[in-house]
């Protein structure tokens, strides 16, 4: 049996808590197991859907075109970009 070393406590609400009992008892699990596990649950299921970006495939295609097209340089993004790189080597001295 795996050592249980955190705790977590939470308030909740009569009604809710009424139902978390009664879906544990339904799946024959304790109030903490079930609680844990719909928790745990959930944290996996927000972890991925922040890890990962999904696209339908005519956008994942035209994300690779342009990645695999040749830079455009824009001469106003250009001209910016030089003064910031003069400004920290002036700051860097």
């Amino acid at each position: 049996m795996a050592t249980r070393a955190d705790r977590i406590e939470v308030r909740v609400q009569p009604e809710r808590a009424e139902r978390i009992r009664l879906a544990s008892q339904l799946l024959q699990s304790s109030v903490s197991a079930f609680v844990v596990d719909a928790a745990v649950e959930k944290a996996e299921q927000v972890i991925a859907d922040h890890a990962y970006t999904t696209l339908p495939g005519k956008y994942f295609d035209r994300l690779l075109a342009a990645l695999d097209a040749p830079p455009v340089v824009i001469p106003a993004l250009a001209k910016a970009a030089s003064r910031v790189r003069k400004r920290r080597a002036f700051i860097q001295r």
